[in-house]
């Protein structure tokens, strides 16, 4: 059926029924900066309708081509069912039935057969020894393509890695989240939120963004680079103007290549804690991520979004060329959970991290949430510490702490 999801666009909801009567669905989240080789979210394209968002079709699609395909399969084939739609869908990026209505059956297949198994979500996926919670990287300040402010980057990230537990990282940066409101509002700077639920303020530069936050940290008690560093998206591609060219509107310098971005970028890693970069060129600028990579790679974390788009394809060029050393990991951007599964398989042998990460057209499912944690990424993002489809995520790895108990890991690295 079609649903709405958390910017009142539509997405879709699958309904699943195994023969013993176990029965559950799964919701699809949608993304606004969205890679250039991203599986295709199939729309209608009816002006009429949503201004051509809906997404009718893809229900059918689900309802009058999978569904009768699906039926006498057994669940537990996640990688056999998942195969069956990709050859269904018969084309490179899944546009001819949609990757939402893909991904919406095949996450629902996942989640009813972990149900029929009488085991948690993130057990089945990650089998027994899956008990590591992810470090929560939690965006409390919007700029870019998820606010109308005056901040070119896409987000700015509190990470909590010195936090003893999920649980007491998740207080850290919450309770950073609420300083930072106070500091704004002492500043006569707006607090509305962005698409994420961070701050999406006017401020004079982008690296004013990083200095308030860092105040932030240590007004509620915290010490910056030790119990809570920072994390950045540039989201590069967005304000990419092409022939090596970037309009930084909102940083000194203005327009800069991408030397310009890694000169930026080795100055703010020496001068702020920051431990992650996610995006810091564009899809396009294979040469300027590799260089980006050579100089910073061995400080930071260097996280390849659109470049990648979760596909194996993508991701084992960038390994093979050292474009990055970790790949973003969305499960609407390939389009089934075996997939996803095979790219995460695809950074764990290179040995690259991989970060999990919401969309900013989000659900209340709690998908991602299990997936991360199955996963054994060690970090996931998943918005701000206001919106509840956020907050869902980050509630129920508070849920799987506590079932966990002294079971349950946390650390960074």
């Amino acid at each position: 059926m079609e649903i709405l999801d958390s910017r009142g666009n539509p997405t879709i909801r699958v309904y699943i029924e195994l023969s013993d009567g176990t029965n559950t669905y799964a919701s699809v989240p949608s993304g606004a900066s969205t890679g250039e080789f991203e599986a295709v979210e199939l729309r209608d394209g009816d002006k009429k309708r949503y201004g051509g968002k809906g997404v009718l079709k893809a229900v059918a699609n689900v309802n009058d081509i999978i569904a009768p395909e699906l039926m006498g399969m057994h669940a537990h084939e996640q990688a056999i069912i998942d195969k069956k739609m990709i050859d269904l869908d018969g084309t490179e990026n899944k546009s001819k039935l949609g990757a939402n209505a893909i991904l919406g059956v095949s996450m629902a297949v996942a989640r009813a057969e972990s149900i029929f198994a009488n085991i948690p979500l993130y057990e089945y996926l990650g089998g027994a020894g899956a008990r590591r919670i992810p470090v929560p990287c939690m965006n409390i300040l919007n700029g870019g393509e998820h606010a109308d402010n005056s901040v070119d980057f896409q987000e700015f990230m509190a990470i909590p890695l010195g936090a003893p537990s999920f649980k007491e990282g998740l207080r850290y940066v919450a309770e950073t989240f609420h300083v930072l409101k106070g500091l704004l509002k002492e500043r006569g700077l707006s607090t509305g939120v962005g698409d994420e639920g961070g701050f999406a303020p006017n401020l004079a530069s982008n690296e004013e963004a990083i200095e308030i936050i860092i105040e932030a940290i240590e007004k509620a008690g915290y010490k910056p680079g030790k119990d809570i560093s920072i994390g950045i998206d540039s989201a590069a591609t967005s304000f990419y103007t092409g022939e090596n060219t970037y309009d930084l509107k909102w940083s000194k310098g203005g327009k800069m290549t991408s030397e310009d971005i890694i000169k930026l970028s080795e100055e703010w890693v020496a001068k702020y804690p920051i431990v992650l970069w996610e995006d810091p060129l564009a899809e396009n600028d294979w040469a300027g991520f590799k260089e980006f990579t050579k100089r910073l790679g061995d400080k930071i974390e260097v996280v390849g979004d659109d470049i990648f788009v979760t596909n194996t394809k993508y991701i084992l060029r960038g390994i093979k060329e050292g474009t990055a050393n970790s790949s973003l990991i969305k499960l609407n951007q390939i389009g089934t959970v075996s997939e996803t599964i095979e790219a995460v398989r695809m950074c764990r042998d290179a040995g690259w991290r991989h970060f999990h990460s919401h969309r900013s057209g989000e659900t209340t499912d709690t998908f991602l949430a299990d997936f991360a944690m199955a996963m054994d990424g060690g970090h996931l993002k998943s918005g701000s510490a206001s919106r509840s489809e956020r907050l869902t995520k980050y509630n129920r790895l508070m849920e799987i702490e506590q079932e966990l108990g002294d079971r349950a890991l946390y650390y960074w690295k």
